[in-house]
């Protein structure tokens, strides 16, 4: 599963190893990592070299280790920075709401852009179950579930993890904003307009048509959320 290292400083190259492994999926949250002996015969390197780099993984928030049981992938470095960016958002009361929105305009055009590029059928269909849920929500809950799958699906379809980890790292933030704008009249009517031009943009595989369609989707949260 490892390549062997042969640097001085092993412990780096098997951090970036493992750092890897989880980044990509190989490695999930909850999975548990061989104990360090194995490793170390995986690595070709001693169980010093092993220690000190599990010991880094665990600064980072990558892995945790819990005596008597192991050491586990955890999701700690994405939870707080969901932590972080809360206590930012909610710290500057209205002006967050409008940080939020901002960070959006600035992340989201170019992932509908690359999810244009490079959605597959899967992701395609994902966003089209997003859409058939909002259109038959009866209630606000249901509603922005199905907006925030959408948004989380076109992440995915962009094909960059950092991407999708950044979103995720949002979606608590997105739901509260969504569920202040939600009563606003006409909402979710204009929302729905707006996810429907993106989808339609990338089943057409039209990058510039996505991204524009984005624009005006956030030009309109931003209104709404001016309102709210």
């Amino acid at each position: 599963m490892y390549k062997v290292v042969q640097t001085s400083r092993l412990y780096q190259q098997i951090v970036q190893q493992i750092e890897d492994s989880i980044l990509k999926g190989d490695l999930k949250e909850g999975e548990q990592l061989p104990a360090e002996r194995e490793l170390a015969q995986q690595f070709g390197v001693s169980r010093t070299a092993v220690r000190e780099a599990l010991k880094t993984l665990g600064e980072k928030g990558l892995v945790g280790a819990y005596p008597g049981r192991g050491t586990f992938v955890t999701n700690e470095a994405a939870r707080s920075m969901r932590n972080t960016l809360d206590r930012m958002i909610r710290s500057g009361n209205s002006e967050g709401a409008v940080h939020l929105v901002e960070v959006r305009e600035i992340l989201e055009p170019e992932i509908a852009a690359l999810a244009a590029q490079r959605a597959d059928e899967d992701a395609r269909s994902a966003m089209r179950e997003s859409i058939i849920v909002m259109d038959a929500a009866l209630d606000a809950e249901g509603f922005i579930e199905g907006d925030l799958d959408f948004h989380l699906a076109l992440a995915e379809a962009a094909g960059n993890p950092l991407i999708l980890s950044l979103i995720d790292s949002i979606v608590g933030l997105l739901r509260e904003q969504r569920m202040r704008t939600y009563y606003i009249d006409g909402g979710p009517e204009r929302g729905q307009y707006h996810h429907k031009r993106i989808l339609e943009a990338i089943e057409r595989s039209d990058p510039q048509g996505a991204r524009a369609a984005m624009c005006a989707h956030l030009r309109q949260v931003r209104e709404d959320s001016e309102q709210a």
